[in-house]
């Protein structure tokens, strides 16, 4: 079956709205289905298990949500729903962006599931663009160009995504094993017994490197952040020196040169002028 997307966005932004609360409804249905990824990870869903779950025929919730991959669509809407803390503005963009990243990061811990809806052409719900808003906010105050705010909110989110994805294939590994990761790999000793002909990793491992390991989501954070402000800083700069750039002799806004020396006055009047007063003087 084709996926209609209109479809698909009246029930993200209004068929909840207006549904009745008792019986088989659709906030029921996403939230079952929530719980079922959250416990068995998103390839384990299906609508039969979601309506397993509630006690009704699959046939019953077809009435409410046409496929798979529309209820996958109001499932992340429903996790996304919890918002950033309210940090003010006076914070500064940096509070704000990592208030926003921890935000989904946090959500990404409790639901692993989100970092495996993949593709690009999934429809957002109030709750996904109203927590985009708030990201795209953050930096809206900056010297960031409008493309630049909105490829540093996408670099952000797809840092949590690949830290999220990370976990899930953690968790997945785990539950299929019974083993936890520390333990599996602490047991490979057949692998470490070969490592010593490696002087890097020799060296590494020897002076404790992985004794206390970086928290990679907290180290990557960090790094991006402040990567992030280098970036604004050096576009900072820029805006300060295009201010300078004013006509020696009127002082208005110069215009950039399309090439050669720099622009010293704004209109050949004033340059004039300019020459008139040093030969006079």
């Amino acid at each position: 079956m084709t996926r209609d997307p209109d479809h698909g966005l009246e029930l993200l932004w209004q068929a909840r709205e207006r549904e009745p609360r008792p019986g088989l409804s659709l906030d029921r249905i996403v939230r079952a289905a929530v719980e079922l990824a959250d416990a068995e990870g998103l390839p384990g869903l299906s609508m039969r298990k979601v309506a397993d779950r509630l006690g009704f025929t699959t046939m019953s919730l077809y009435r409410h949500v046409p496929g798979r991959d529309q209820l996958v669509d109001l499932m992340v809407d429903e996790v996304l729903g919890e918002h950033p803390d309210d940090v003010p503005e006076a914070a500064g963009w940096r509070a704000r962006l990592e208030a926003g990243a921890r935000q989904a990061w946090r959500i990404r811990e409790r639901h692993p599931w989100l970092a495996e809806v993949r593709g690009t052409r999934h429809l957002p719900g109030p709750n996904g663009v109203a927590h985009y808003e708030y990201m795209l906010s953050t930096l809206t105050g900056t010297a960031l160009a409008p493309s630049e705010v909105i490829a540093v909110v996408g670099l952000v989110g797809r840092f949590v995504d690949a830290e999220a994805l990370h976990l899930v294939e953690v968790r997945r590994e785990e539950r299929r094993s019974g083993v936890s990761e520390d333990e599996w790999w602490g047991a490979r000793d057949t692998l470490y017994d070969q490592l010593d002909r490696y002087p890097t990793i020799t060296y590494l491992w020897t002076a404790g490197g992985w004794d206390a390991p970086e928290d990679s989501f907290e180290f990557g954070l960090r790094r991006l952040l402040d990567g992030i402000e280098a970036f604004i800083k050096h576009r900072d700069k820029d805006r300060d020196e295009s201010r300078d750039e004013t006509c020696g002799e009127c002082g208005r806004p110069l215009e950039p040169a399309a090439s050669g020396r720099p622009r010293v006055y704004c209109s050949r009047a004033c340059r004039q002028r300019a020459y008139r007063k040093r030969n006079s003087g």
